[in-house]
């Protein structure tokens, strides 16, 4: 397995700004899993598609259900982040909006930039377990600013100004070169601006471990040991003085 795009579904029953959506999602390199123009053709899609990342929901929808029932729904069922799509500002129907925690919005008409922020905003919001909770805000929102997420079992980490999903398994190493960090996995590199403990911050303890002041390892990439080195894929990775005992107690004990 290899990383994957953000897989994204669309639920907007006016076909030409759904299909809008898309093709802009697309250009900047997310997947669309599946364009539904009612809430009941959303939640058959969801039962047929298990890894969906991101919903954008129009909050005025065709059927008995609308985008905020729906919303409740996934919600209570399927805990899949999602941004509303609207173009109106009834202050009933705002205050209905909030009360379901939307992860971010996005205002019709709309740019690539807003739904690229959007997006963004949205996954940034729940892997930090936070909502919006304003309709209109401005964001001081840096489409640069590096972000590594961990949402459930991947790194979603950026890219070329979208996000890339990158299942933990997959991450062999993280090494940091001065204000720099590489993330390296079994198919690409992610090269941050940030210092390495910042990023090692987001990755789960019992899964990588810090050997060297420039190396964090994922122990399941670990394919032998020699010295004072490790053996993760195609690279020699050193094991310093501070981390020796830790590190090879743990390998020893496999």
């Amino acid at each position: 397995m290899n990383n994957q795009k953000v897989k994204i579904l669309i639920v907007e029953d006016e076909i030409l700004i759904a299909q809008d959506i898309a093709n802009r999602l697309t250009a900047i390199n997310y997947q669309i899993v599946g364009i539904a123009a009612s809430a009941k053709r959303a939640l058959e899609l969801i039962t047929k598609n298990n890894d969906i990342d991101i919903m954008l929901i129009d909050i005025i929808l065709k059927g008995d259900i609308d985008g905020i029932e729906l919303a409740k729904i996934i919600n209570d069922k399927y805990q899949i982040p999602f941004i509303f799509l609207t173009s109106h500002a009834d202050i009933s129907l705002v205050e209905r909006a909030k009360k379901v925690h939307p992860y971010a919005y996005i205002l019709k008409p709309f740019n690539n930039r807003q739904v690229s922020i959007a997006i963004e905003l949205a996954l940034v919001n729940y892997a930090n377990k936070t909502r919006e909770n304003e309709l209109v805000k401005k964001q001081t929102f840096n489409k640069t600013e590096n972000q590594v997420l961990q949402i459930k079992d991947s790194l979603f980490l950026k890219k070329n100004h979208h996000f890339e999903r990158v299942p933990l398994k997959e991450i062999l190493f993280l090494q940091a070169d001065n204000n720099y960090c590489t993330v390296s996995t079994k198919s690409e590199r992610f090269i941050y601006s940030m210092v390495l403990k910042k990023i090692e911050a987001h990755l789960p303890l019992n899964q990588f471990l810090r050997v060297h002041r420039s190396y964090v390892v994922n122990i399941n990439s670990v394919n032998g040991f020699e010295g004072n080195m490790l053996f993760v894929g195609e690279k020699k990775i050193p094991v310093s003085k501070t981390y020796k005992e830790a590190v090879f107690k743990l390998f020893h004990t496999i």
